[in-house]
């Protein structure tokens, strides 16, 4: 059949709504697909050695292992006196604050110190400032609490080695660095980490018909995925480049992933064989290998996974291709890309959580289907509005439920997969 042509905004020969696009393959299991996807990482990236505060957002190549005990020395856990032996003390010397490194300490005598300065040798505990009183006649300390007699060996003191022993596991390898871990680093006494490079993404929005701003209109809709996409892929460990809108236009197409040089490219719409679905036929020009060609889910299933041809520095490359319809494209994302990210990030694969059903959930007849839900404690409930081309039920989710063919009756115990986080 000879299809009528149209000229493409770049230029080239455009195919007319009429012609017959390449459609998906045949549908594979979910959980197979998955699979396929956290084997096509082929490992972790390189790894790199960071200065702390380049390390956040990255998993661990090795374990995070304390320098020092911590604390590396008996501090006080109090501002009052740091005192020797029974009370009443005499009072000797000016106060130890942090940073100093105080004097012995003589059996019944006592110097006020501050929180977190170091403990005087010879020092057996503290008295708390509020519990002390002092004669100022002849300086004489007094704990007005208990009277005379010695406090607990080691009150209000945090003794050396409380929180970790020098040569201790702090954080296991493949953990995502954060924060509080750039501060626990720091306070055991690392300058760099060992960390897995994050993989590289750039996100392309396929669609003649998106706006950007403004309420859809004249037949355009409001692109809803280029707001929420990026902070999700980078809450799975990815370093996202950019993203930007492609026309329904083969040559567009083949230009925006022949340019691409992130580690891995995520498109949205174009996955199906519809007029203007371009992908497919863009792909088998561009020598990609196609590893996952439709997958058995609701919402979502013509989404695939490609390997594309390697960077001219020899860097591999792949491409996760999401369907236009925003739950559709959230169930590609929790299917390939998430596990793909996760791996060549040097991150472990996520704890399976199965939770009891507090409600029956639908299910497709033959497929799996990712309903969006709502967590208690140890149940979960079918939330409305999870239409395949609906966000507000995910809006209010905390969870996508994975709900086997036919569906899942009350009690039922199911899979839960976690929403990413911004």
């Amino acid at each position: 059949m000879t299809a009528a042509r149209t000229q493409g905004a770049d230029g080239t020969a455009q195919e007319a709504a009429s012609a017959t696009r390449r459609a998906p393959g045949p549908a594979i299991a979910w959980e197979q697909a998955r699979s396929v996807a956290r084997g096509s990482a082929g490992g972790p990236l390189p790894v790199l050695t960071c200065d702390l505060a380049g390390a956040l957002g990255h998993a661990l190549a090795e374990p995070l292992t304390a320098l020092t005990d911590l604390p590396p020395f008996d501090t006080s856990a109090m501002d009052g006196w740091a005192v020797a032996g029974p009370g009443p003390w005499q009072l000797r010397g000016a106060a130890v604050l942090a940073g100093d490194r105080p004097e012995p300490l003589d059996d019944g005598s006592a110097v006020p110190i501050a929180t977190g300065a170091p403990l005087p040798p010879g020092a057996t505990a503290v008295l708390r400032r509020e519990r002390g009183e002092t004669e100022d006649r002849d300086g004489t300390l007094y704990d007005r609490t208990t009277g005379p007699g010695p406090l607990p060996p080691g009150r209000d003191v945090r003794p050396r080695g409380q929180e970790c022993h020098s040569g201790e596991p702090l954080v296991p390898a493949g953990v995502t660095m954060t924060p509080a871990m750039l501060g626990l680093a720091a306070a055991a006494g690392y300058d760099q980490v060992a960390v897995h490079r994050r993989p590289t993404v750039e996100l392309l929005l396929f669609g003649d018909e998106l706006l950007t701003s403004g309420p859809p209109r004249d037949g355009l809709v409001r692109d809803a995925l280029g707001p929420m996409l990026p902070p999700w892929l980078r809450s799975c460990g990815a370093q996202v480049l950019g993203h930007r809108m492609v026309g329904d236009d083969p040559g567009q197409v083949r230009k925006a992933l022949r340019h691409s040089r992130a580690d891995v490219v995520v498109t949205t719409g174009s996955t199906a064989g519809g007029p203007v679905d371009f992908l497919h036929d863009a792909l088998g020009e561009a020598g990609a290998r196609l590893l996952v060609d439709s997958v058995a889910v609701r919402p979502g299933h013509p989404m695939l996974l490609a390997q594309l041809p390697p960077t001219t520095d020899g860097r591999s490359r792949r491409l996760v291709g999401l369907p236009g319809n925003p739950l559709a494209a959230v169930a590609g994302m929790v299917t390939l890309a998430m596990p793909l990210l996760r791996r060549l990030g040097g991150q472990p694969d996520a704890e399976p959580l199965r939770m009891a059903t507090a409600a029956p959930l639908p299910g497709h007849p033959r497929d799996t289907r990712l309903l969006p839900v709502r967590r208690t404690e140890c149940e979960v409930a079918p939330l409305p509005y999870s239409g395949s081309a609906m966000l507000r039920g995910l809006a209010l989710a905390d969870g996508l439920a994975v709900v086997p063919a036919g569906g899942a009756v009350t009690g039922a115990a199911v899979e839960v997969l976690g929403i990413p986080g911004p």
